[in-house]
């Protein structure tokens, strides 16, 4: 069942135990507060005062769950527009708008797997990024399951760990997964002081916790897909650093809209929509990870009945890529 709180409550419903649900709060951001199967919760949270009074253009207010965040991750504004505005919900639509943009979801739910379906309209050309900024309840030795040798970006705050010194000037560099220019990634492990952020280039990955496990994959074409990985196990903020872990499927392939090439970012076609589709499945338990494939079509995915899936765009070009800016809020 999917199931969400009404203006200023919460409520969560479940047909049995092993269902996934999911519950989300319109009225601060849209923002997941709750993603879970059977007695396993899957989102991080953390107490954040601010985070009830956020107003657009303020700096990134973090209490875990999952934000929306669109047209940018880092940059500005910080974590995009979407997450600081009340969104509407009509039935099992829920929606926001900001200048130049809209955004709709509608999630689904049935059994072990749960099919959100996204639509934005905008100005046909515009470029953006969007990721589905999951901060997750995990222990020391959950671990992330990707394809061997998906190329993965790694941003800047992971230069100390590195051996080779950092291109001057460069908002990421190349490596192959899962020890990405020698630095293992798939593991979280325990609290280290470091903090990293990375973009594997692949459409799906999965998370692997003692015997759970939740996928999560992406069905765009014509756009460019990408699941982020931000490992902070202490090392941010500089001041009263806590630990967070993100695994955030993408539309783009890099944290900042402003570092975007040609191919980086998502584009809206001549249409003026781009609709996308985001599948959560938890399997049941096992010990074994089992790597994942490409997401299935929607036709084929196993999904609740209803009407059929979004139907793909085509980008229409992205425009010059702007030079790096440094300095930015590396917060995941």
């Amino acid at each position: 069942m999917v199931s969400g709180p009404a203006a200023g409550g919460t409520a969560s419903t479940a047909a049995h135990d092993r269902e996934l649900r999911i519950v989300t709060d319109p009225t601060h951001g849209g923002r997941w507060t709750s993603l879970t199967t059977g007695a396993r919760e899957w989102l991080w949270q953390r107490p954040e005062p601010r985070r009830a009074r956020v107003a657009p253009g303020d700096a990134f207010a973090d209490a875990g769950g999952l934000e929306e965040c669109v047209p940018t991750v880092r940059g500005t504004p910080d974590h995009g527009d979407a997450w600081s505005r009340p969104w509407t919900r009509e039935g099992d639509t829920e929606s926001v708008d900001w200048p130049g943009f809209r955004l709709t979801r509608r999630i689904r739910a049935g059994g072990a797997t749960a099919v959100v379906d996204y639509r934005l309209r905008a100005e046909p050309g515009r470029r953006f990024v969007w990721a589905a900024h999951a901060l997750l309840e995990l222990s020391e030795q959950a671990r992330v399951a990707a394809p061997a040798g998906t190329p993965v970006r790694l941003h800047p705050e992971a230069a100390p760990l590195l051996d080779a010194p950092w291109p001057a000037g460069d908002p990421w560099v190349t490596g192959a997964w899962p020890a990405p220019c020698g630095l293992p990634l798939d593991r979280f492990g325990p609290d280290d002081g470091t903090a990293v952020g990375a973009v594997l280039l692949t459409d799906a990955a999965e998370v692997h916790d003692g015997p759970d496990v939740l996928r999560m994959a992406l069905h765009a074409p014509g756009q460019p897909t990408a699941v982020a990985l931000w490992r902070n196990l202490g090392g941010f903020p500089a001041k009263a650093p806590y630990r967070s872990c993100g695994v955030e499927p993408m539309l783009g392939r890099c944290f900042a809209l402003d570092d975007a090439g040609e191919g980086d970012a998502a584009v809206v076609p001549a249409s003026g929509e781009v609709r996308w589709r985001l599948t959560l499945t938890a399997p049941a338990r096992t010990a074994a990870p089992r790597p994942p494939g490409r997401i299935p079509s929607p036709e084929s995915a196993t999904a609740p009945s209803g009407p059929p899936g979004p139907a793909p765009s085509r980008p229409t070009g992205p425009a010059t890529p702007p030079p790096h800016a440094p300095g930015r809020n590396p917060s995941q």
